[in-house]
């Protein structure tokens, strides 16, 4: 269905696009994601105790989008499903991913650097990846070229986390091998066993001195910091978590400044509000959130960067940036950060129920701004339901992309809704966690899924779960009640609809 120009709250007009204008104009693409960053974390969606000048900037040149989702409640496979168009919980191992995992996404996928490289685009990843290096999980030889890395999947350069800040190996890995490497500090991890003579935050919590773990998180120790799998060795490539923040923007920055005279597309995704959150000294006190809204006015400034960078560089009308998040927020993951303590009246998840790691509405639903200047000519919202997994056939579709016979099979085009023609978006969207659900506009499923109804092993938060089926009329953002019993027929319609997609009988 689509919509009058006028959309919503959506008050100006939209330049019209075709195909030769596209070849002839070919967009930059810089496609943002944050890490952990909650549907209430930013101002410009409703948040009062923290300021995001430079994401509400975006949000005011474009559109904000108030009905995405994020495949999944987590990081690996929300980004997976991101990169490659396909659902990752099709396949076993695409879960959440240890620091010395094999390449998830195997050479032979064509995935969204791919598609932008057979365009013509220079292409790179900056930031945290957490979706494996290598060719086989635990035998790295981190102080060599990497067998397998980004290169090998449509990325000309790359700079990144090979996981997570709070999981070992703690350096970055520039183009297949550690950047800055230290040849008299030669690397070793391993996810089984501590490395003798090696302090760990479990037996040595005071060399915990920046910051002390919560749950877990008490294994290596680097930069006075707990971590997730043991580590010795790194040197002087070990990275300081205060300056993780402005690693990014720099070589972000330097990318495009680089590629400013060709069409590129910029995977950048940001570290700064999931844990162990340290942001920089220029951030402390200006939050009365603590380390958490200082991590969130981190991340504002990194888009302040890259916002600054292009305006610079002239290019910025031309290009379409993307914003959002991995997956919903989380307070407490590990760390005696304050944020539980200090949150006040901020709400992560804004209206909804649960958080990161849960099935309901706060797991996945994610902020999602659009903003390309030339084209996108709007100070509006759009409520079109859209799901992460759609971005790769969406983008194709509007760059006239060709794509390989049994690509990006789970994504579907929605460009018109990325651009705000359309405020319907998607029929209906999946998300998953430990149990899959699926919801349209009014309705949304939960199949029933194993574990106890909340998370025993370390955050607050209710997992969703439960060992029968759950109707939500989502007009209801809390997700309060079980409309299973007077609602029948609107859960078998989801029900039967889930199964034919999960068994691949869905035909679009």
């Amino acid at each position: 269905m689509h919509l009058p120009l006028t959309l919503g709250t959506l008050s100006a007009a939209l330049l019209p696009l075709t195909l030769s204008a596209q070849k002839a104009d070919r967009p930059n693409v810089i496609l943002l994601v944050a890490d952990d960053l909650g549907y209430g974390d930013l101002s410009c969606y409703g948040a009062e105790r923290v300021s995001t000048p430079h994401t509400d900037g975006l949000a005011r040149t474009g559109i904000r989008f108030t009905d995405v989702h994020a495949v999944a409640a987590t990081s690996t496979p929300s980004r997976f499903s991101l990169l490659t168009g396909e659902y990752a919980w099709r396949k076993k191992g695409r879960e959440v991913a240890s620091g010395d995992a094999a390449m998830i996404i195997e050479p032979d996928c064509f995935t969204l650097a791919d598609l932008f490289k057979s365009l013509g685009y220079a292409t790179a990843a900056v930031g945290k990846w957490h979706l494996g290096l290598g060719s086989v999980t635990g035998a790295q030889d981190w102080n060599a070229p990497l067998p397998q890395a980004l290169g090998d999947i449509g990325f000309d350069y790359s700079y990144i986390m090979a996981a997570t800040a709070d999981r070992v190996p703690a350096v970055f890995i520039e183009n297949g091998s550690v950047a800055n490497y230290d040849p008299s500090a030669p690397i070793e991890v391993d996810y089984r066993k501590p490395f003798p003579g090696e302090p760990t935050g479990k037996d040595n919590p005071e060399l915990l001195y920046n910051l002390k773990s919560s749950h877990g998180h008490d294994q290596a120790i680097v930069n006075g910091i707990g971590r997730i799998g043991y580590m010795r060795g790194g040197g002087t490539a070990l990275w300081k978590d205060e300056n993780i923040a402005d690693s990014i923007a720099v070589h972000a920055t330097r990318f495009i400044e680089k590629h400013a005279g060709e069409p590129f597309f910029l995977y950048l995704a940001t570290n700064d509000i999931h844990v162990p959150r340290f942001p920089h000294e220029r951030f402390r006190g200006r939050s009365p959130m603590g380390l958490r809204g200082e991590a969130i006015l981190q991340f504002d400034w990194t888009v302040g960067q890259v916002l600054s960078k292009l305006e610079e560089l002239g290019i910025r009308d031309n290009t379409l940036i993307i914003l959002t998040s991995d997956n919903g927020p989380v307070i407490d993951d590990g760390y005696q950060d304050g944020a539980r303590e200090l949150l006040g009246g901020h709400r992560p998840s804004g209206p909804l129920r649960g958080f990161k790691y849960s099935a309901y509405e706060g797991g996945t639903a994610v902020p999602f701004i659009v903003s390309w200047p030339a084209v996108v000519r709007s100070r509006g919202t759009s409520g079109a339901l859209l799901s992460q997994v759609d971005l790769m056939r969406s983008l194709g579709s509007l760059l006239g992309a060709r794509f390989p016979r049994g690509s990006a099979p789970d994504s579907r085009d929605f460009h018109e809704a990325l651009l705000g023609k359309d405020g319907e978006g998607a029929p209906f969207v999946i998300e998953s966690s430990n149990t899959l659900s699926i919801r349209d506009r009014k309705w949304k499923y939960i199949a029933p899924g194993g574990g106890g109804p909340m998370i025993t092993w370390g955050p607050e938060i209710e997992t969703g779960y439960r060992p029968y089926p759950q109707l939500f009329d989502l007009s209801d953002k809390r997700e309060a009640e079980n409309r299973i019993e007077t609602h029948s027929a609107e859960y078998l319609r989801l029900r039967d609809l889930l199964e034919k997609v999960v068994d691949g009988r869905y035909l679009q």
